[in-house]
């Protein structure tokens, strides 16, 4: 979450009288994230979060992704859920942005996550990839690996400018994820961005999932890649192995992972890794001044990209492998 788009009381007002939510009380950006513009609103009857899509969010996508929080909320799944306005439109205009309002999920995100709460992590991933497998509507991810050359291309020049030899090494890497990404894994419906401020927790216990605006289909074991990256690295670089075997027992509790799966998992991690570094890296590059969001350490990634170059076997992340 963060605001890249100010918003006047006097619009808000009567962007929230399209809603039965009652009266505006208070209203305050959010901002933690780096995609999307995000208010907590209080009103007469109850908090909500509104959110306004940002240039590099396509307006044809917001169906699926809405569309996604309702279906995942019908089977269960802890998510918020996007309000109807009057007119039964889930989506609005405000500040020259499609704006919708979010209803508004108890918890808190953990600053420092333990093993217990990575391996709820994975199983509710696990529960998601289930309950999304008849979702019927399909959106392709845009940040693979065209989009990885993509965002390279534009960062490049500039790369060596944050680590000296830092395009030379990113270059390479992007080749030889060219030539061995997997291609045919289990795939649907993915988080692609279960990162701890996504997850929320009550008492101790895992409340709810939230964020789904980089949700698209892909490689399910893809997203335990990410969630690995996300959970399992300490503050000083380490990778955490009883969090890595948490995750992953609680994953396949739900979803047992197939043995091509397993087989991927260094590469698909990798692959995490680049994807987000890149967009750190693009963002650390690019993000106007005064913008308020927080810009996250490429460099942070690149440690991890590191790591898991240097992986020889799946078992290295905590992973239980039958003999």
């Amino acid at each position: 979450m963060a605001v890249y788009t100010d918003i006047a009381e006097s619009d808000l007002k009567t962007f929230l009288a399209h809603y039965a939510v009652g009266d505006l009380t208070s209203y305050r950006g959010i901002a933690e994230g780096v995609e999307n513009s995000n208010f907590l609103l209080h009103t007469t009857k109850e908090p909500l979060i509104l959110t306004l899509y940002e240039k590099r969010v396509d307006a044809g996508d917001l169906p699926f992704f809405l569309g996604l929080m309702q279906h995942l909320a019908e089977k269960g799944l802890s998510c918020p859920l996007p309000l109807p306005r009057k007119d039964g439109a889930l989506t609005g205009q405000l500040s020259g942005r499609p704006a919708a309002l979010i209803s508004f999920l108890e918890g808190v995100w953990l600053r420092k996550p333990d093993a217990s709460h990575c391996g709820q992590v994975g199983k509710a991933l696990a529960e998601m990839h289930l309950a999304a497998g008849d979702f019927s509507i399909r959106r392709p991810n845009a940040l693979s690996l065209d989009g990885w050359v993509e965002l390279w291309q534009k960062a490049a020049p500039r790369a060596d400018e944050v680590l000296e030899g830092l395009a030379a090494e990113i270059g390479d890497e992007l080749d030889y994820l060219s030539g061995h990404w997997p291609k045919d894994l289990p795939s649907g419906v993915i988080h692609a961005d279960l990162f701890q401020d996504n997850v929320f927790f009550l008492d101790g216990q895992l409340s709810g999932i939230i964020d789904f605006y980089f949700a698209c289909n892909d490689l399910l074991a893809y997203d335990v890649a990410i969630c690995l990256n996300a959970w399992c690295f300490e503050a000083d670089g380490a990778f955490n192995f009883a969090k890595g075997a948490a995750m992953l027992a609680g994953y396949q509790s739900v979803r047992p992972l197939s043995a091509e799966e397993i087989a991927s998992l260094p590469i698909l991690a990798r692959g995490s890794a680049l994807r987000f570094f890149l967009t750190r890296l693009y963002d650390w590059l690019t993000t106007p001044a005064g913008a308020l969001v927080v810009k996250k350490d490429p460099l942070e990634y690149l440690k991890k990209l590191r790591f898991h170059r240097a992986i020889i076997s799946p078992t290295e992340y905590g992973l239980e492998i039958a003999p």
